[in-house]
């Protein structure tokens, strides 16, 4: 392969700053393959990619040290507009980057800034749209499209330009799990079929382990290490130690071989795992494996209830459809689907942001529209999934006292539940920072604290760990746990199914606005057709312990790593292959 960028020895200081977020990076892309970038938040993975089309430093400024080349010009000395039409670039919140009111008039915006010719202009639409599969949609306004089409057609505006380099950086944090497919499995034709050089930065090991040729592993602004999806994700431990983890699969077979069960090399795609597997059990008597129990059985009264609830939006969306459901006091339940099946229309009819076109909502035996705002507010609090939209003050205290002396309570009252808030988060030595100023786990439990302060009986996290690296994701979700644990009522909602094992008990999944299931975590699952409904896919750990099921002839409803690894090591050891 040639070329394509070239990175050497760069280091890189925004200004105001101390601390390099670059630091002496040498790197070279070749032309036509598929590059991914990973690192824990903060590693300097976008500062990278910035530096490709020349925006750092030439928007930013700073003190940029080396040089970097793409298609032989050096970033430094052409302007940013030459470098776009050579370097595309795809950032995680569509919504950003999508202005236009129609799908065709917003892939030939930037195209009529270049002063590309109108003929050549309506020549290259069908085409990008026919790459991307969102033909037809030429007239659709962009924000009448899925999370996954808005992802596609905003690749679709940066591949019109025809660059040789694209970019896309954390794409698919927002999608559902089949969305998240959906934009790779483009990603990777448009690598394939046009030669198109890829450099995607993503969390979601399993799709990166399995589109990839190469990728890099950056942590602190400096390159830990480069190789094969298969030399990077078999590295489990190095992973941990920079707050990433591996493929599910990979997670599998490191614990099999801490155990004694030697299988290497590591695998790290799903087929690989299955191949693997299967040498180890295709002669094994099937062994019983005990589980944990099922949840304890909750009240008879429900805390939250839902009763024929629908309901339709002003432009005449039906975003909920004769939905009933009930959630119970001291219950810890995840909420999933697709986007737009209905998750978050659903928990701001409790909070009563929304009000039911038809049904009723209940709360504690009341009609949720008895109560005023600031009796939902004591009762019900709600963590949106981007917590810098809930902060507006200057320092973490008073940000967790604003809603109590907004409440009316006395100055004696606002710190003793204060103080315990920020005791409980972990917080009470930042209570005099500026809450903007910390990392996004922080912001996140400076949320929770300010809710907490206020002692609701049910919390609600919307999609707590999007954008989150691994550490980040386990922090905020081990916070839920220890509300749980305080008697708090929790109800989560995510497109992460694999971090929710081990903190959620009961699982309600939704699709187009209705309720396809509603059962025990372990049990939700395995019931992989009704997830294939709402364009969910399960952990690789499941898929796997399906496979093994099919092969011994007996059922495994197995969730993490640790219960397949326990449970295939006890069955090699029934064939003396230990």
């Amino acid at each position: 392969m040639d070329s394509l960028a070239t990175f050497h020895k760069v280091s890189y200081l925004y200004p105001g700053t101390q601390r390099l977020a670059l630091r002496d990076i040498s790197l070279t892309l070749e032309s036509g393959e598929f590059f991914g970038l990973i690192g824990p938040t903060g590693a300097g993975k976008t500062t990278l990619c910035l530096a490709l089309n020349g925006i750092v430093p030439q928007f930013f400024g700073g003190r940029f040290f080396g040089y970097v080349t793409v298609a032989g010009l050096d970033t430094l000395t052409h302007p940013v507009s030459t470098l776009a039409q050579r370097v595309g670039a795809v950032f995680e919140d569509p919504a950003t980057q999508l202005t236009a009111t129609s799908v065709e008039n917003e892939i030939a915006f930037a195209l009529e800034n270049l002063k590309v010719p109108p003929a050549e202009i309506r020549a290259r639409i069908p085409q990008v749209l026919a790459a991307v599969r969102l033909e037809g949609t030429e007239q659709k306004h962009p924000q009448d499209l899925s999370g996954g089409q808005q992802q596609r057609l905003a690749i679709a505006a940066a591949l019109a330009l025809r660059p040789r380099l694209l970019i896309l950086d954390e794409p698919t944090s927002q999608l559902d799990p089949v969305g998240t497919q959906e934009v790779f499995a483009t990603v990777k034709a448009l690598n394939q079929d046009l030669g198109m050089t890829i450099v995607m930065v993503s969390h979601a090991a399993e799709e990166m382990a399995q589109y990839c040729d190469r990728i890099a592993l950056l942590s602190g602004g400096e390159l830990v290490a480069t190789g094969t999806p298969a030399q990077i994700y078999s590295q489990p431990e190095l992973l941990w130690q920079h707050d990433l983890r591996a493929p599910q699969v990979a997670q599998v077979f490191e614990q099999l071989n801490a155990k004694g069960l030697a299988v290497h090399p590591i695998p790290v795609t799903l087929d690989a795992g299955k191949q693997a597997m299967t040498p180890l059990i295709q002669q094994a008597t099937p062994a019983e494996f005990p589980l944990p129990g099922l949840p304890h059985a909750p009240g008879a009264l429900p805390l939250l209830s839902v009763q024929g609830l629908s309901h339709t939006y002003a432009d005449g969306t039906q975003a909920l459809r004769d939905l009933s459901l009930d959630i119970h006091a001291g219950e810890y339940v995840l909420v999933v689907g697709q986007n737009g099946a209905g998750k978050s229309t659903l928990v701001k009819h409790f909070l009563n942001l929304l009000q039911p076109t038809q049904g009723t909502v209940w709360i504690e035996g009341r009609k949720s529209t008895d109560y005023t705002v600031s009796e939902l507010a004591r009762r019900i609090g709600y963590v949106a999934q981007n917590p810098d939209n809930q902060i507006f003050n200057t320092t973490v205290e008073r940000e967790v006292t604003f809603a109590l002396k907004n409440l009316g309570y006395g100055d004696t009252e606002i710190q003793e539940k204060a103080g315990a808030a920020l005791e409980a988060m972990d917080l009470m030595d930042l209570r005099q920072a500026h809450p903007l100023s910390l990392p996004k786990g922080d912001r996140a439990r400076i949320v929770i604290a300010a809710i907490l302060a206020m002692n609701p009986e049910v919390i609600i996290l919307d999609e707590p760990t999007v954008g989150q690296d691994y550490r980040g994701s386990r922090e905020i979700l081990e916070v839920s746990q220890r509300l749980h644990r305080m008697g708090k009522t929790l109800m989560v909602i995510t497109h992460h199914l694999h971090l929710m094992p081990g903190y959620a008990e009961r699982a309600i999944v939704m699709g187009k606005g209705t309720l396809l299931l509603d059962a025990p975590l372990r049990s939700a699952y395995h019931q992989t057709d009704q997830l294939a409904a709402t364009y969910l896919t399960p952990p690789q750990t499941v898929l796997l312990a399906q496979h093994l099921s099919k092969i011994v002839g007996h059922n495994y409803p197995l969730l993490t790593p640790g219960e397949l690894a326990d449970c295939l090591t006890k069955m090699a050891m029934t064939q003396d292959i230990v």
